[in-house]
């Protein structure tokens, strides 16, 4: 069966769909079978960071209300073999429980290596129901202190709800931002506030970003997706370094 893994967030505009969508198309580019979950109920994003949008019919709440069989609702992404996503809903009155979708996702993961939850921003029902359904979690920050401080909250709603592999993914770093600033002495320091540990740094990439925006892949030798392809291995038990920049 295959690991579930949430990435979850405590404020929006981090960047954590991005860092969903890095690591799925890096772990498919292993000869993995990956399903991204959108998790994100009324604004959905996956569908068009991963150039399906134009093909939706059915989506998770189709699955749960009995409107149409799982394979019906799951798409194959354009671009990268393997990789394949359940959207979310379009309405935010369709949210799926946190109960209900603990019983989904050990059913898809019979026929996935990998199931990646992208849980919405903040704590709500959505969060609930993608931690409900997770064996571990990536937390997305940027190295500024109200991102660190919402990061150190989610982490600790996660481990009560008994998620005890977490890690942490600073994304959009620019060490010349971060310097000037001076809020924090460095990364270290950002990882001791936040508890929790450092699964890959990602830095500032606009091509990486723009790619996903427009539903391409991105390239394999942008620094954004070489950073998505490190956590992907971290995330299968191979050990590297980690690049701070």
């Amino acid at each position: 069966m295959g690991v579930s893994t949430v990435i979850a967030s405590g404020k929006g505009g981090v960047g954590k769909s991005t860092i969903a969508v890095g690591i799925g198309r890096a772990l498919a580019a292993k000869s993995r079978r990956v399903l991204l979950v959108d998790c994100d109920a009324g604004l959905r994003s996956l569908d068009r960071m991963m150039g399906v949008e134009e093909e939706l019919v059915f989506d998770i709440s189709d699955v749960i209300n009995g409107r149409c069989a799982p394979i019906e609702a799951i798409y194959s992404c354009r671009g990268t073999e393997g990789l394949y996503l359940l959207p979310a809903p379009s309405s935010v009155r369709e949210t799926v429980k946190p109960g209900v979708m603990k019983k989904l996702m050990p059913v898809l993961s019979r026929y996935f290596d990998h199931i990646i939850l992208d849980s919405p921003a903040g704590i709500g029902t959505g969060f609930r129901a993608a931690i409900a359904a997770a064996n571990r979690a990536l937390i997305v920050c940027t190295p500024d202190p109200v991102c660190v401080r919402s990061a150190t909250a989610v982490r600790k709603l996660i481990e009560e709800r008994e998620v005890s592999d977490i890690g942490l993914v600073i994304n959009r770093f620019n060490g010349e931002f971060f310097d000037e600033t001076g809020v924090f002495d460095d990364l270290d320091a950002v990882i001791d506030e936040t508890g929790i540990k450092l699964m890959g740094v990602v830095p500032e990439d606009f091509s990486y970003a723009a790619a996903f925006l427009k539903g391409d892949s991105a390239k394999p030798d942008s620094r954004g997706m070489m950073a998505a392809e490190r956590i992907a291995s971290r995330l299968e038990g191979t050990m590297i370094p980690i690049e701070m920049d």
